[in-house]
């Protein structure tokens, strides 16, 4: 009897078996796992799917303004933005601004020292002023509500966005867009001696963006 051989067939035996039964526990896992050991293995193919874009500082804006006796506004020169996707789906665009609250910009030293002190930016305490939208309303083919966290002087409330797009399924574009806010509920309560400054202050955002890899984003109808 061929001892050796009846080893070698039932250590092919059992090999196979095991090989059933991995087959068989493949096939009955959840959906959702599934979906994980397709998404670990094949991570490439599915980023792939997702698009990607870049902001361009240099033909991007980030602007505000106040209604007063004598004008206030100005830019800021310094900050990063990104727009981020998590699907093809425009909705579940993040856009992420954040802004070095000193480098305000309105033209007058004078005025802009004024507005890094600590009645208004408080700069030194907050240097950071920022946006993280938390969701995206499509109200038309080229319009979105942005709802988001909003902090400046260190303050975080909800504040809304409107923006207008352009380049829609193309490779570059912009979205533009106007953010207005009440200064007293970010503790911004004094005013300038002999200017008369409203409490509402209004944000003004021009972005410019090119698609750097992925598809377009799907827009709704």
């Amino acid at each position: 009897m061929d001892l050796k051989g009846l080893k070698a067939r039932g250590n092919w035996s059992r090999i196979c078996s095991k090989r059933d039964l991995a087959r068989v526990r493949t096939h009955t896992l959840p959906m959702t796992v599934r979906w994980l050991v397709v998404f670990c293995v094949f991570p490439s193919a599915i980023r792939a799917q997702v698009p990607v874009y870049e902001v361009t500082p240099v033909e991007s804006t980030i602007k505000f303004g106040v209604d007063s006796s004598i004008p206030i506004k100005g830019t800021f020169d310094k900050w990063t933005a990104t727009i981020k996707f998590s699907s093809q789906d425009v909705r579940s665009a993040v856009l992420d601004i954040e802004i070095q609250a000193d480098s305000v910009n309105t033209g007058s030293g004078l005025k802009n020292n004024k507005l890094k002190g600590k009645d208004f930016f408080n700069t030194k305490d907050s240097p950071i002023i920022s946006f993280k939208s938390t969701s995206v309303i499509q109200t038309s083919p080229t319009t979105f509500d942005l709802q988001g966290d909003f902090t400046i002087r260190g303050v975080t409330k909800t504040e809304k966005l409107t923006l207008t797009a352009t380049g829609k399924g193309s490779t570059s574009g912009s979205i533009d867009g106007t953010m207005a806010f009440d200064r007293k509920d970010y503790g911004m309560n004094k005013g300038i001696p002999f200017i008369k400054i409203a409490n509402r202050v209004e944000v003004n955002v021009s972005l410019k963006w090119k698609r750097v890899s992925g598809p377009p984003p799907v827009f709704q109808q």
